[in-house]
């Protein structure tokens, strides 16, 4: 049986955001609450939405490939991991319309097509993180639930791809991000190969 981590459950959440309002008032107190302090809020976060979502994203896949105290914490807590994940992407939100209001030059350089996706993308968001808590979860029902999580994380792991691997090419500076996000990619499909070769085993038993 696998040992009980030091933060679990739904106090996880609240640890991530405060964690989250730390780094908010750490960004804003020592670059300033100008242009370059919140397009710096808007990078951190961005960061700490791919971290969170990696985690909560792969946690099963990793389960299945490394039997772990810590993929055992990771497959407990995937929920409060995506939860997380919201909240820290909707403070990356909050950062950008902030910014937009305050300096029209930044808000003309944001693509149309970024705005149309990404606004989907908050859609999908707020309502994998609304069926996020049992009882959500059980009135959107098991085979909706499923859909949603599944089409929804895929989405938003695309856009990640689509943001950070074409940085990664044209500077080093996000090459941790771009592999953090091609590791999942990785895990996921090894996770589902070991899957298939298990089932083809057990049939053939």
């Amino acid at each position: 049986m696998s040992r009980r981590g030091p933060v679990e459950g739904w106090p996880l959440v609240g640890g991530v955001s405060l964690a989250l309002a730390a780094l908010t008032a750490a960004i804003l107190v020592g670059a300033g609450t100008g242009e370059d302090g919140l397009r710096m809020l808007i990078r951190a976060t961005a960061r700490t939405s791919v971290a969170l979502f990696a985690l909560a994203f792969a946690a099963s896949s990793l389960r299945r490939l490394w039997r772990s105290d810590a993929t055992a914490w990771l497959l407990r807590n995937r929920r409060q991991l995506g939860v997380s994940f919201a909240v820290s992407h909707f403070v990356h939100l909050v950062a950008i319309v902030v910014t937009a209001r305050a300096h029209p030059e930044f808000r003309a350089s944001i693509p149309w097509i970024t705005i149309v996706f990404g606004s989907l993308a908050y859609v999908f968001v707020a309502a994998m993180a609304a069926t996020s808590f049992d009882r959500t979860a059980a009135w959107l029902g098991r085979r909706r639930w499923a859909l949603l999580h599944g089409v929804g994380g895929w989405f938003l792991w695309i856009l990640f791809a689509q943001s950070y691997l074409p940085r990664a090419v044209a500077s080093p500076a996000h090459l941790p991000v771009a592999a953090l996000v091609l590791a999942v990619l990785g895990v996921r499909i090894a996770a589902r190969v070991q899957g298939r070769r298990a089932a083809r085993t057990a049939q053939a038993a």
